[in-house]
């Protein structure tokens, strides 16, 4: 693909195009990495990623993210980046849209079981 020709990624439209929460759509691949979007509402679970850092960017709305320790609010354009080996629990009191950075490889509910579990491999792309 010649970059001149590839067109930019528009953020609104890719969120138009899906409904369901919980649910990342991958709408970019860099280094061995996957630009995600997801859609937030509600309490997601309690989960580590042993082996990679994930970055949540607030779009739109609030999220907030518990540690064991305490927790941070993020909202419309605040980024934070969870540190691999931290566990945390996403909430999202009201609906929320987050772009999420993070290696190729990265399972969103990282070694803990739940329906929700999503396979990297199997992720629709927008």
């Amino acid at each position: 693909m010649n970059p001149r020709n590839a067109a930019p990624i528009n953020i609104a439209d890719k969120l138009s195009r899906f409904s369901e929460t919980w649910s990342p759509k991958i709408i970019g691949e860099l280094n061995n990495q996957h630009v995600k979007l997801s859609k937030l509402d509600g309490e997601f679970i309690w989960h580590t990623h042993d082996n990679e850092d994930e970055l949540f960017f607030v779009i739109e709305g609030e999220l907030e993210l518990r540690f064991h320790d305490g927790s941070v609010t993020l909202r419309d354009g605040d980024l934070y980046i969870v540190p691999r080996g931290v566990e945390h629990l996403p909430i999202a009191h009201h609906p929320t849209s987050v772009l999420l950075f993070e290696p190729a490889t990265t399972i969103n509910t990282g070694a803990s079981d739940d329906d929700r579990r999503m396979n990297p491999e199997t992720l629709d792309r927008l």
